[in-house]
């Protein structure tokens, strides 16, 4: 029986990661980066696929866990009558060296605990070839890929896995590790894991440390933050949508898709949360980043990119592996990436706009000047006013027929009106006038095109009567005022068409718009959305309350998958989910910022009265 995914939490050292049960058994990791193919897909299948388990032998020890703070070193701890023992899980943050280490220590009594490791690389397919070596170490090798696990704990070779079984005492503190290397390169060298324990929290603790504090929900958006950071790929700042790959979306279905690329939307919606966060080192790396990944010719810029700019993601499925409770199929790369969806525009230009506006972006660069961000906009801009009239396929990455959607052009409405007025004076005045220009044509064709004439509230896509969740960003974006009556009219029709259980589904998936099987649950981020819509037209209460009910879904450690399935009480999709958690830290930032808004209000009421 596969765990749920939110028994799940994640360790990384933002290069790769990997998700460890609550069993002890780290089913899912792959290197040495998010992208590359896994040698524990347990997840995906079964042990046999591959795992990494540490564990009491007895099956009535309990656990508990949480992560160490402001940080990814998990920490879980066995309870039985007569003992107790605590796992810390961590993977080293040191230069291009990868792998993931492990210390049990003993706290009370003596408890026997067991060992089974189970490579297999390629995803589950390929079992390596395991040497024993004269320092007791033992390596793992197929094709280019090497795994060497060191411990003063012996295995034993049995059914294709190593397995052992030992003793922690109180007071003893038994290390294990296990890195990654080539095949045709030498073993890497032992490292001391206690030395690598205290760097690696060294480098969170100095890194969580400019956490924000943002009201009653300070925790839960540290712990976001933290998350978001463990999502990036230090080596070149790109910043990945989920560290997994075809965790479902419906259990047994088929919108099983891979998330360990960098969506320019995505990233730009955590950089976003990060640079209102105060870590304005991660926007310039990111800045550099997506120069790097779309310099060439406008017309080919694309989606998403690999962690280091690739463009490639060709999607093929595994056969071998059944896939997550059976829902298949299994799939590696991602198609998507060759879709056209005009919103990225939006979101791009608002994130340099929004950076050079807070002057992260105003100092000199090392790139060439074709590079620049104000040459990268007009570049942008340019090619958005050539395919302004061409359908696309979305947000949502519709599987179907390209059309209108009002979220996509709402975003290029933003795009060309944020451009015109910009505060980069670089940004040619003619440039200027004809993005206004299209800007005030695009709106009035929104307004007529996108509004249902009737119920006066924003719709799917043009001509259609059909409501869409990305339309809780259309009402944020600007395109009409707060207290424009279509804004409450939107949010009053998601609430009547999208809730379920108190909760926002994307759009209605028994149309068949997205061209594939009924069957979702319900996507985290919508109703993290509609939180701000509430703080935006004055429902503090409403806000409150929702951002509760969404705060009590997070699991034990404070991580969100994509979606959640309400009738079953459970989390599904790709986890964790920088979707979910960066909309978490915006919709705590909105309610934040508008208590303390009221409570200055509040408080010079109070004076004018004194006075």
């Amino acid at each position: 029986m596969a765990a749920r995914i939110e028994d799940y939490a994640m360790i990384g050292n933002c290069r790769s990661a990997a998700l460890v049960c609550r069993n002890g058994s780290i089913d899912w990791l792959c290197l040495p980066r998010f992208d590359n193919a896994a040698c524990f897909a347990a997840i995906l299948g079964s042990s046999g696929h591959g795992r990494w388990l540490l564990a009491p032998l007895d099956p009535a020890a309990r656990s508990s866990r949480r992560y160490r703070d402001g940080g990814l070193v998990l920490e879980t701890t066995w309870k039985t009558a007569d003992a107790a023992v605590r796992v810390i899980d961590f993977m080293p943050v040191d230069g291009e060296r990868v792998g993931v280490m492990r210390v049990v220590e003993g706290l009370r009594g003596s408890m026997d605990m067991h060992e089974e490791l189970v490579i297999r690389f390629d995803y589950g397919r390929s079992i390596p070839w395991v040497t024993g070596m004269d320092d007791g170490s033992l390596r793992a090798i197929a094709g280019p890929d090497l795994l060497v696990r060191r411990s003063p704990v012996t295995v034993q070779g049995r059914d294709m896995r190593s397995v052992a079984t030992f003793t922690v005492s109180a007071g003893e503190a038994v290390p294990f590790s296990l890195e990654y290397g080539r095949s045709y390169l030498p073993m890497p060298e032992a490292r001391d894991v206690r030395e690598a324990l205290e760097a690696t929290e060294a480098f969170w603790a100095g890194w969580s440390r400019g956490c924000p504090e943002t009201g009653q929900w300070a925790e839960l958006v540290h712990r976001s933050l933290i998350t978001l950071k463990g999502l990036s790929y230090l080596p070149t700042g790109a910043i990945i949508a989920a560290p997994t790959t075809s965790l479902p979306e419906a259990i047994g279905g088929e919108r099983n898709w891979d998330y360990r690329y960098c969506w320019a939307r995505d990233a730009t919606f955590v950089l976003t949360a990060l640079m209102n966060a105060g870590y304005h080192e991660e926007a310039v790396a990111w800045r550099d980043w997506i120069r790097r990944a779309i310099a060439g010719a406008p017309d080919q810029i694309q989606i998403m990119y690999g962690v280091a700019g690739e463009r490639r993601m060709h999607e093929h499925e595994l056969p071998w592996l059944p896939g997550y409770e059976n829902s298949a199929p299994v799939r590696i790369g991602n198609a998507a990436s060759e879709q056209f969806q005009m919103d990225i525009y939006g979101e791009m230009v608002g994130v340099f706009d929004h950076a050079i506006r807070s002057g992260i972006f105003s100092a000199p660069n090392d790139f060439d000047h074709e590079y620049a961000a104000d040459t990268l906009q007009v570049l942008f801009i340019d090619h958005l006013a050539k395919v302004l009239n061409d359908p696309d396929e979305g947000i949502w990455e519709i599987r179907g027929r390209p059309r209108c959607f009002v979220h996509s052009r709402a975003m290029a409405w933003l795009a060309l009106r944020r451009s015109a007025d910009s505060p980069n004076e670089q940004l040619p005045p003619e440039k200027r006038a004809a993005w206004s220009k299209l800007a005030d044509e695009l709106r009035q064709e929104i307004l007529e095109h996108g509004v249902h004439p009737e119920g006066q509230y924003f719709v799917q896509s043009y001509g259609s009567d059909e409501l869409d969740a990305s339309l809780l960003l259309v009402t944020l974006c600007g395109i009409v005022p707060a207290d424009d009556a279509r804004v409450a009219n939107t949010v009053a029709a998601i609430e009547r068409e999208l809730l379920m259980d108190g909760l926002v589904k994307r759009y209605h998936t028994a149309t068949g718009v997205d061209g594939l099987a009924p069957g979702e649950g319900l996507f985290l981020a919508c109703s993290f959305w509609l939180v701000e819509n509430y703080v935006m037209l004055g429902r503090m209460d409403d806000a409150n309350l929702l951002f509760a009910r969404l705060a009590g879904l997070a699991n034990d450690v404070g991580l969100l998958a994509e979606e959640y399935d309400p009738v079953a009480k459970r989390q599904l999709g790709n986890f964790p989910q920088a979707f979910s958690h960066v909309a978490l830290v915006n919709a705590a930032y909105s309610i934040a910022r508008s208590t303390s808004v009221t409570a200055k209000s509040r408080e010079g009421l109070d004076a004018a009265n004194i006075s």
